[in-house]
């Protein structure tokens, strides 16, 4: 079940506070800025950081070591 439209001005993601952009081919809530979605589940965002998806690889950490 798709997203109601008129939610997307009110939610932010949890971690940026930042707007998100609905993604309607997979269905979710997607933060561009830190490279993961939420799902949508009969309708229904879920917005628990844990229950996101990356959709990149993050770059290494500055002044980290790779083995």
């Amino acid at each position: 079940q798709p997203l109601e439209p008129s939610l997307l001005r009110f939610l932010v993601c949890p971690l940026s506070k930042r707007p998100l952009r609905y993604e309607e081919a997979t269905n979710e809530l997607i933060n561009e800025e830190l490279g993961i979605a939420y799902p949508i589940i009969d309708g229904i965002p879920n917005m628990v950081p844990e229950a996101a998806r990356r959709t990149h690889k993050k770059a290494p950490a500055e002044g980290s070591e790779q083995p």
